[in-house]
């Protein structure tokens, strides 16, 4: 090998080198650009929202079928997402496959449907040849482009402009702020629906059963709390006797009763202050003098996001459960969490 190809081989690999460095320090730089372009997009859209926005909101509000929701390319998986998020928000929708459109599933929209299309340009071809079949059927169509004089939007029953003055890619090209500009309009219909059908978090809970969200929505005091052997502790007993019922107990806490009666509630931490102010004379102390007064109730009935709140506004661990005024059970944080 010649010394001057060793030389070139040498010079190729500094480069090289070089240039990954200039491009692991500037990357941050080409994301927060990118970042800043696409939130810019968003802004952007607001005065875009015009009456047939509302229209829009009233049509797919007065709809007694499904919002079919369409689109090629990048413009179908933004589509897949908004009907998703559609349907888990009160507003029956589907996602349609434009090419399984055009080739016979065009059947399954039904007259009393609306078809929501989505395309950056409105003169998406496939699109196009859609409209040309569901005129005929009077189905409304709604169609989301970045072009209010579209072939699209022409032949659209109401039209949503979402038009971006540049994309977030560096060559234009890819589709980034549009995709991210159809996305947030679709979350923007989605929020005014909620509105307006007055969606509550206790229907989000129908269509979320599942998992933590479902969980802390439809789980209830009375499916976690504990309702057998509770550690009852009379308010004139000795400290030293408490402790032992507070052991046996197993939930860090005795409820002090007499009568049936709660009158407050004794934890570890209550015994440990006492024994810190009492010191010699902590044999001689009663419950009465060391138990927390008027501790916090809840219903069997509470929500546990209820709870939950509860638990961080009061920095509390425990809740004694109550149905008018009697003890039925107790709720633990550390058991919720599990």
């Amino acid at each position: 090998m010649t010394d001057l190809r060793l030389f070139e081989e040498a010079e190729g690999q500094d480069e090289l080198t070089i240039n990954d460095e200039f491009v692991k320090m500037d990357a941050k730089i080409y994301a927060e650009r990118c970042l800043r372009d696409e939130a810019q997009t968003l802004l952007d859209l607001i005065p875009q929202l015009d009456n047939q926005f509302e229209q829009v909101v009233d049509l797919i509000h007065r709809c007694t079928g499904h919002v079919v929701v369409t689109g090629v390319g990048k413009s179908g998986h933004v589509g897949a997402k908004i009907a998703a998020t559609l349907s888990s928000t009160g507003t029956p929708a589907i996602y349609l496959n434009t090419l399984d459109a055009l080739h016979g599933d065009l059947g399954m929209i039904m007259n009393d449907d609306v078809l929501f299309m989505i395309s950056n340009s409105g003169n998406t071809d496939e699109l196009l040849r859609i409209t040309a079949s569901l005129e005929e059927r009077h189905i409304p169509i709604v169609s989301m482009t970045g072009d209010a004089h579209s072939l699209l939007a022409q032949h659209s029953t109401y039209h949503i402009l979402c038009s971006v003055e540049k994309e977030a890619c560096p060559l234009n090209l890819a589709p980034t702020s549009s995709t991210t500009a159809a996305m947030a309009m679709g979350d923007a219909l989605a929020c005014a629906l909620m509105e307006v059908r007055r969606f509550r978090a206790k229907d989000f809970a129908q269509f979320h059963p599942g998992g933590t969200l479902g969980r802390k929505l439809l789980v209830r005091v009375k499916d976690v709390m504990y309702t057998d052997n509770f550690p009852i502790i009379p308010p004139h007993v000795r400290l030293s006797e408490a402790i032992m019922a507070i052991s046996a107990g197993k939930l860090g806490l005795g409820v002090v009763m007499e009568d049936e009666k709660i009158l407050g509630i004794i934890t570890d931490g209550d015994i440990r202050r006492a024994v810190e102010g009492a010191r010699d004379n902590f044999i001689n102390l009663t419950v009465c003098e060391a138990m927390t007064r008027s501790p916090k109730t809840i219903s069997p009935d509470a929500k546990l996001t209820t709870i939950q709140q509860m638990f961080r506004n009061h920095k509390i661990h425990s809740l004694l459960v109550t149905d008018h005024g009697k003890l039925v059970g107790i709720v633990d944080y550390f058991a919720i969490m599990n």
